[in-house]
């Protein structure tokens, strides 16, 4: 099956400033600037970084040392992924976000011991839910 949309800023050498993301996400910017505000008021740090083994640049949100969010970006929208430890997933079916996404995270193959919660954002209705399972991954141990 062929992949319609790609992962941008695969260029090392070019930082993923406010300008060049503006370009990347286009409608979706203000999501973007409404997801880092987020991200501020719960505590969370983010940072842009290059990885040769994916040969992009992701945007890896932190709480306390520990990884919440990853991030990447995508023309047209943000991916965020929030990797929750298996263990947990069933507690997923009790949060407050709606059926159809509880269906997707549960539909999502595992990446090693974890589930990948995908989420794109492209525009801030997306973000209420995304919050509540980022919030839930920040409470656990």
């Amino acid at each position: 099956m062929e992949q319609i949309n790609k992962i941008e800023l695969s260029d090392e050498n070019v930082y993923p400033d406010e300008g060049i993301l503006k370009d990347v996400l286009q409608e979706s910017y203000p999501a973007y600037c409404e997801l880092l505000e987020l991200f501020k008021t719960n505590g969370l740090v983010h940072e842009w970084r290059y990885y040769k083994d994916g040969k992009s640049w992701l945007c890896k949100v932190q709480y306390k040392k520990n990884t919440i969010v990853w991030m990447s970006a995508w023309k047209g929208f943000v991916k965020a992924a929030i990797y929750i430890p298996a263990k947990y997933i069933e507690t997923i079916k009790q949060l407050d976000i709606p059926e159809e996404t509880k269906q997707r995270i549960e539909e999502t193959k595992n990446v090693g011991k974890s589930k990948p919660c995908m989420f794109d954002i492209t525009d801030n209705k997306v973000i209420k839910e995304f919050s509540v399972v980022m919030k839930y991954k920040m409470g656990l141990k």
